[in-house]
Order: C-alpha cells, then structure tokens, then sequence
C-alpha cells in the first residue's frame, strides 16, 4: 500500500512525457503548432488558396497602358435613368455625380498632348422647348429624372463646339438616352472628320460612345454604335448600355 503513491507519480510523469512526445510530433516544432492544428479543422476544398484579386489600372482598365498613352473608359447613358461615364487617366471627367452628363450627346475635349481635360458639355439632341439635366429631380415627358433649364442647346450650339477645334484635340463622346434626333448633315460630317464611321447612321435612341481626334487620317478604331430595336433592345425602348476602355497614344508636340 505505501508503494501505491510512488507508483501513481511515476505513471503521471509517463504520461506527461508521452504527451509531450505525441504533441510535438504533431505540432511539427515551436512556431508551427497553430498551422498544423488548422490543418485538422480545415476541410479539402477550404484549405485551396483563394485566387488572388485581379489588379485593376487607371479607369479600371484589366492592365496598364503603355508609356505615352492615356488610358480611357467610356460607358454610355443605360436607356434614361443611368447617365454616362467618361474616364481619362484615372479621373472622370464626366459622369452623373459629377453633376454634368445629360441627355443627348456628352462631350469631353482633352489636350491630346498633356491629356488635360479642355471642356466638357452635354448637348440635348431630342428636347424642344425645355432642357433638362440628370440629377435634379424633376420628371418630363418620358418620366426621367431631370429637371427644367434654360432653354437646350440645340444642334448650333453643338456645331459651334466642335467646328473650331485645334488639331490635335481628342474628342470623347457618350450618348444618353436619344443622340440623333436633332442632328443634322454637318454635324454628322464632322464627326465623320474625327474619325467615326458610325455617325452618318446615328438616329433615335441609338447607342453609341466614340473617341475622335481633329486632324485624324484614318477611321478611329475606338467606337462603338448599338441600333435602337424593339427586336434586339435590352430595355423597353432603348438598346443596351456600351462600355469601351483602351489606350490612346499621346499626340506629340511637333504633331
């Protein structure tokens, strides 16, 4: 009887070194143990490292433009309650929160040497005695939300912003809702003189985002134009939205 305490002490120090043996085995060493301890709880397809995160560029472009080139991002107005967005260099240029798209056709004039921005307007093409901007609330004719103005900028008013432009100049347009109605041949020549191939065709309700330069020789390679029909629309009345992203070289000062 009196060899039973040593016997319980010597049995309790056995089991706390095999303890420690089999802990250390399974913890692999110091610094290591909560790793090979997850391993346990952690399932197959959970213990799979998740892919990382696609890296996004100026504009959200999937990946960086080459040295002296701007990178752009347009995205035209979702049939009338979505307004349009235009994108250079990782800073918008146009877009609903910057309160300055309407309906018609939005236009931005970039510096296509240090790819400053020049000016930006939005030319109502469809409205007749009232003009309206996005974002303020009030509701006319088809029930969008803009709101009454001055009277619109018509078609002069567009003719005038773009007759005058310097070689060189880039020209970046969305439209919003209807970017045709009032258009007439000479504002559709001189988009065809930016370099579009689709503005002799634009009519009601058409999508359609471009970027022009003056003094271009060729046709511009970055537009898009989507034909308003009830066969193919994606809203009721209006073709989808157009998104077009790229990189568009610098002009040069001598050129």
């Amino acid at each position: 009887m009196r060899l039973a305490g040593p016997l319980r002490i010597v049995a309790l120090i056995i089991i706390m070194g095999l303890t420690w043996i089999l802990v250390t085995i399974l913890l692999g060493g110091p610094g290591v143990g909560l790793p090979r301890i997850q391993q346990f709880f952690t399932s197959p397809e959970n213990s799979v490292t998740a892919e990382p995160r696609a890296r996004k560029y100026k504009c959200g472009l999937p990946q960086p433009c080459p040295e002296e080139h701007l990178s752009f991002r347009i995205v035209s107005g979702a049939a009338n309650v979505i307004g349009p967005k235009i994108c250079l260099e990782d800073k918008m240029l146009m877009s609903s929160v910057k309160d300055n798209v309407g309906r018609g056709l939005n236009i931005a004039l970039v510096n296509g040497v240090s790819g400053e921005l020049l000016e930006a307007r939005a030319f109502d093409m469809w409205a007749g005695e009232e003009y309206c901007l996005v974002g303020k609330g009030c509701l006319v004719e088809s029930e969008a939300p803009y709101s009454v103005g001055p009277s619109p900028p018509d078609v002069n008013d567009l003719l005038k912003f773009i007759r005058p432009l310097h070689e060189g100049t880039l020209v970046f347009v969305a439209s919003y809702d209807d970017p045709a109605t009032k258009m007439n041949e000479e504002t559709r020549k001189l988009f065809s003189e930016l370099g579009s191939r689709n503005a002799k065709d634009l009519a009601f309700r058409d999508s359609w985002v471009f970027v022009g330069a003056k003094g271009v020789q060729n046709k511009s390679p970055f537009e898009q134009h989507m034909k308003n029909s009830k066969h193919t629309n994606k809203y009721e009345g209006w073709p989808e939205a157009l998104e077009m992203e790229g990189c568009i070289p610098r002009r040069s000062i001598a050129g």
